[in-house]
C-alpha cells in the first residue's frame, strides 16, 4: 500500500485542488448544455496520477429507481490506500467520489446544505460505519480500511485553504435533518451500508432512491480524491486535502444520469 498517490499535474486537470467552479457548477447542472453526456463521462489516462485513480470513466446508470455509479481507472481500483496514522487526528482517506446535483434533502438532510455526493472510502484509523461488519469478524467497528460507501455533504471550507472543500461540520448544539443511517458523527454524512463492488479496473455501487428523485437531467462528475482529519479533530474535521483526478477535467458536471 502506498500512502500519497501522485496528484494530477496533467493539462485535464489545471488547478482542480481548490474547486473554485464546483459550486457555480451545480447551480448551472440541470440546464441543457451541448457538453453534456448521458451515462458515462469518458478521460484520457493521465500517467502521472497513480493508476489506482486515474479515471477514463465515470458513469451513471439508472434502472427504475436504482442508479449503478461506476468509476472506471487505468490500473487495479482500491489497490492503493491510505496508510495507518495510528490515530484519529491527521488520519487520512482515500475515495473515489461522484458529485451530483442532487440537493442534500434527497437523502435526508436539509435542503441546500451543500453538495450532495456519493463517496466510497477507505480509513485505517477509524470506522464510520457502525451498523455495518464489513469484514464479517464480529465487529463492526474495526473495519475502516474496507472500502465502504458514504453520502457526503460537501461545502468549500475556509479551514480546509483558500476555496477547498470539505465535508460540512455540524455544530454545537446544532439539530439538522439527517438520513437514519447517520453514524454520530459531527458531520454531514451518512453511512448506508450499500457494499461496493471492486472489480479489476472498476469501482461499482447500486444505490436505491426514491421514485422521482433522480432523472436523466440529474448532473455528475468522478473525482478520486484524499482527504484528512484535522489534527485536532475540530471543525473543520474532515478536508478534502488532494485530488488525484477527475473524470471532467473540470468539474464542470458534464454526465446526466442514463435512464
Amino acid at each position: 500500500m502506498t500512502q500519497n498517490p501522485t496528484r494530477n499535474q496533467g493539462a485535464r486537470a489545471p488547478g482542480i485542488l481548490s474547486f473554485p467552479a464546483l459550486a457555480a457548477s451545480i447551480a448551472i447542472a440541470t440546464q441543457a448544455s451541448a457538453d453534456e453526456t448521458h451515462g458515462s463521462i469518458t478521460a484520457t489516462a493521465t500517467p502521472s496520477v497513480d493508476a489506482a485513480f486515474d479515471i477514463v470513466e465515470a458513469a451513471v446508470v439508472l434502472d427504475g429507481h436504482i442508479a449503478t455509479f461506476r468509476i472506471t481507472v487505468t490500473g487495479t481500483a482500491g489497490a492503493t490506500r491510505p496508510l495507518a496514522a495510528g490515530q484519529l487526528g491527521g488520519s487520512a482517506v482515500h475515495s473515489y467520489v461522484w458529485p451530483t446535483s442532487l440537493d442534500p434533502s434527497a437523502v435526508g438532510f436539509e435542503a441546500g446544505s451543500g453538495i450532495l455526493s456519493l463517496a466510497v472510502t477507505a480509513h485505517p484509523d477509524f470506522d464510520d460505519t457502525p451498523l455495518y461488519d464489513e469484514n464479517n469478524d464480529g465487529d463492526p467497528a474495526n473495519d475502516g480500511a474496507d472500502w465502504h460507501s458514504h453520502w457526503v455533504v460537501l461545502a468549500p471550507t475556509e479551514g480546509c485553504g483558500d476555496g477547498a472543500l470539505g465535508v460540512v461540520d455540524i455544530p454545537d448544539g446544532a439539530a439538522p435533518p439527517l438520513p437514519s443511517t447517520w453514524p454520530g458523527l459531527p458531520l454531514l454524512i451518512d453511512s448506508p451500508g450499500w457494499d461496493p463492488v471492486l472489480t479489476q479496473d472498476s469501482v461499482t455501487v447500486r444505490v436505491p432512491f426514491t421514485a422521482g428523485t433522480v432523472s436523466g437531467h440529474t448532473a455528475f462528475d468522478g473525482v478520486t480524491a484524499g482527504l484528512r482529519v484535522s489534527e485536532h479533530v475540530h471543525a473543520p474535521l474532515l478536508c478534502v486535502t488532494d485530488v488525484f483526478d477527475v473524470a471532467s477535467g473540470d468539474l464542470s458536471l458534464p454526465g446526466r444520469f442514463a435512464e
